[in-house]
């Protein structure tokens, strides 16, 4: 019996790279748990709500994993949050790069509908990394506090388009490509971009930019203009401090600052502080994530990056990204 288990998951991992997913429930818990991280007498819950790594649809592979993308991690802990009274307020903790459009804009709208829903209030509280896509979700919180390490900022849009011609070229690929009209190919990988194709993709990412803009000016329209923010969110990053002086968060402080608010805005004295997961054991403390963290580009090569980096439209501070394509 134990060999034929050993057997059975060495073939599971030999075909992980083209099998569909597999989920072994060893422990009999399949269903998400509620952990307690801070005790309380109070019946009422503070929910810490983990964001970690890049925003996606489609950027988790191990089969292993019960869900696949930060997307549908986060959504199914605001529905299980929404269905239960005893949650007063939520605990956004934030250590994002940011990260597709769509997936942040999603988020970005689900924390809104959620607020909605319940009345709910949700403090965001940035960790070691919150740009770009990570600042956008931010924005849909009632508070934002940053650690005095935090970085973030990054408002702006990225597109990723990979040339792929001089390799296929030196290893002798050709690719024959029939289209129906001339732009239909655009943005192919297969060929060097057109002027007229760029000045096409730049009117994509100008009114992406746009939606950017107006998103943290609906969230910070009381502290600074509609000017002063476009003159600030030109992609680059800031410290926290740099941060609180151009009044893209409220405040500068660790954990116990956004409990403390969580409280204040959900009119508590004390409440007891939860986090939903899988795996209990290893959700101990308010520090243990219960989110598998993305560190995108540390300790990969180029081949490994190339097959995430799948064309399209990023809030992402990607840094390295023109050393890739030059």
């Amino acid at each position: 019996m134990k060999k034929n288990l050993v057997l059975f998951v060495t073939l599971c991992i030999l075909l992980s790279g083209c099998a569909p997913h597999f989920h072994l429930d060893f422990l009999g818990k399949d269903k998400i748990q509620e952990v307690v991280l801070i005790k309380s007498k109070a019946k009422e819950k503070i929910l810490i709500l983990d964001v970690s790594g890049i925003i996606g649809t489609s950027l988790s592979f191990s089969m292993f994993e019960r869900e696949k993308d930060l997307l549908s991690m986060v959504y199914h802990r605001l529905e299980k949050a929404s269905e239960d009274e005893a949650v007063s307020a939520v605990i956004l903790r934030l250590d994002t790069p940011g990260g597709e459009v769509t997936a942040s804009d999603i988020l970005y709208n689900e924390i809104l509908r959620f607020k909605e829903k319940t009345g709910v209030p949700v403090v965001g509280l940035m960790m070691g990394l919150a740009a770009s896509g990570g600042y956008y979700i931010a924005s849909a919180s009632d508070y934002i506090i940053a650690h005095p390490s935090t970085i973030t900022g990054s408002i702006g849009v990225i597109s990723i388009f990979p040339n792929l011609q001089e390799l296929f070229t030196k290893i002798g690929i050709k690719v024959k490509v029939i289209k129906s009209g001339e732009m239909k190919d655009s943005g192919s990988s297969f060929r060097d971009m057109s002027e007229e194709e760029k000045e096409v993709f730049q009117g994509i990412i100008d009114e992406l930019y746009k939606n950017f803009l107006e998103v943290v000016y609906e969230k910070r329209k009381k502290a600074l203009s509609f000017e002063k923010l476009k003159d600030i969110a030109d992609g680059r990053v800031y410290t926290a401090r740099q941060a609180y002086d151009l009044k893209l968060i409220d405040k500068i402080g660790y954990f116990d600052s956004a409990l403390e608010k969580a409280l204040s805005l959900s009119r508590l004295k004390e409440a007891k502080v939860i986090a939903y997961t899988y795996y209990p054991k290893r959700k101990t403390n308010i520090y243990a994530t219960s989110l598998k963290k993305s560190s995108f580009l540390e300790g990969k090569s180029l081949e490994d990056v190339l097959p995430s980096l799948k064309s399209g439209f990023y809030y992402l501070w990607l840094p390295q990204l023109s050393n890739f394509y030059q």
